[in-house]
């Protein structure tokens, strides 16, 4: 199994690791902590940044919040 967190460092806690070792209990597992650039970090706002791309993630979400199937044609993407 693979997991990624992104977490702000000031966020951690005895609960975050609590919660790592429940969901590998009695595995060893790797860690590996890396820094993200600022930039990196709002992914949302690079989504939205594409009005093309802001137009279609909105429709998406109105589907999902609508409880409608989401159609995607693999070969148009």
């Amino acid at each position: 199994m693979y997991t990624l967190y992104k977490i702000n460092s000031d966020e951690l806690n005895e609960n975050f690791i609590a919660a790592i070792k429940a969901q590998f209990p009695h595995q060893t597992i790797e860690i590996s902590i890396s820094e993200i650039a600022q930039v990196e970090q709002d992914e949302t706002a690079y989504l939205l940044g594409n009005p093309a791309n802001k137009a279609r993630l909105l429709a998406a979400i109105a589907q999902v919040e609508k409880n409608q199937l989401i159609d995607v044609d693999i070969e148009k993407l």
